[in-house]
């Protein structure tokens, strides 16, 4: 079973490559390999891929070898934004799962 580090929904926004460390900082002293981060915790930026917020970050959890899981439904997930979380649920590293028990599933998948 994977070690998960939870974020609660209230906390500092996740809005760059400075915030992403500061998470793995916490899943390392966790002992996580599977970081779940709540849609409220992400900039809004991050759902709009020309800023590049969410590329610095999932890059950052990438590098360090932790799967970044987004939770929850963004208020707007269309076009391109759509193909990208598609895309990235068919992978291991990057996953949006709309509650904890989709989440629950995915992980006993593996």
């Amino acid at each position: 079973m994977e070690n998960v580090l939870a974020l609660p929904d209230d906390g500092p926004l996740i809005d760059g490559e400075r915030a992403a460390v500061d998470v793995l900082g916490e899943a390392f002293g966790a002992g996580a390999d599977t970081v779940v981060v709540p849609v409220a915790r992400l900039s809004p930026d991050f759902f709009v891929l020309r800023t590049g917020v969410a590329g610095a970050i999932t890059q950052k959890f990438v590098q360090y070898g932790i799967r970044l899981v987004v939770l929850g439904e963004p208020t707007a997930v269309a076009g391109p934004v759509a193909d990208w979380t598609r895309e990235a649920n068919r992978g291991r590293e990057l996953w949006f799962v709309t509650d904890r028990a989709d989440l629950e599933d995915r992980l006993a998948r593996g």
